[in-house]
């Protein structure tokens, strides 16, 4: 039976040459073609473009936008899930399905969306300016256009483990006299960690390369709200596709250490698991 299972049968082999085909179309290929082309010239010429004033900028606004975010976004998503999953909420269906609306609508929508509500000829947005806050064309605007384009993920890696997660060992910590704090941060806490790292991980990778909202939300003003992908965008406008491809490829390494480490963290995460 076991010399059986080990036989590929052609269909066995035309799926998997169906699968290598379409990840190298879709994945590999496009890297390895990006990242070629940004060396081509050799690294001194990528190190110019990329040490930039201007490209330095916007790389460190991005990251530092993109980590406030995880940070807010890591503590709304996991209090968001855990009163979906574990409090009586109404209309909780609803509610359910709207947090995934940042996933079917388009980030230039959500630019025009936060400008209404935020905008300087808004109700919201006039309070807020003549209390010194601005948010439209500056810093805050960007970490709301991120928050509300990666909120779900942090929501949907913790919804499922707290579903699945046993009471006992939470009920068993109240009867030694464990509050609701401690029990949460001693108990469940632990076990939901991997779950809300790999959630803040995909958030951070997504927000490096988010481009519609925050160009109509933040505008395009260089080292002060231009992010990295609004740069390349203005670099390939300018014809400048060097400058485009280095600060390109710096966002690339970064998605994909972030992503290896989200890996080993799964791998961590089974292990410890198991043992």
């Amino acid at each position: 039976m076991s010399k059986f299972r080990q036989q590929l049968l052609p269909s066995d082999l035309v799926l998997r040459g169906a699968f290598l085909f379409f990840i190298g179309l879709l994945v590999i290929l496009p890297v390895a073609a990006i990242s070629f082309e940004a060396f081509r010239s050799g690294p001194a010429e990528l190190w110019k473009e990329i040490s930039g004033p201007q490209a330095l900028a916007a790389l460190w606004l991005t990251v530092r936008m993109a980590f406030i975010m995880v940070l807010i976004n890591v503590v709304s998503g996991t209090a968001t899930a855990w009163v979906l999953v574990r409090n009586p909420v109404p209309l909780k269906g609803l509610i359910n399905a709207l947090i995934d609306i940042p996933f079917a609508i388009p980030t230039v929508v959500t630019g025009m969306m936060l400008v209404v509500l935020y905008g300087p000829t808004s109700v919201l947005g006039t309070f807020l300016s003549s209390n010194g806050i601005e948010v439209v064309f500056d810093r805050p605007g960007i970490v709301l256009a991120l928050l509300f384009v990666s909120f779900p993920f942090v929501v949907r890696a913790v919804q499922p483990v707290l579903m699945e997660m046993d009471s006992d060992m939470e009920e068993a910590a109240r009867t030694l006299g464990a509050g609701r704090l401690k029990t949460f941060f001693q108990v469940v806490l632990p076990t939901l960690l991997p779950a809300i790292l790999s959630g803040a991980a995909l958030s951070f990778s997504r927000a490096l390369g988010e481009f519609g909202s925050i160009i109509i939300v933040a505008g395009n003003i260089p080292k002060r709200t231009q992010v990295a992908s609004v740069y390349i965008y203005g670099e390939i406008e300018s014809g400048n596709a060097r400058g485009a491809l280095g600060v390109s490829v710096v966002l690339l390494a970064v998605s994909l250490l972030v992503l290896l480490a989200l890996n080993r963290l799964q791998k961590w995460s089974r292990r410890y698991e198991r043992s």
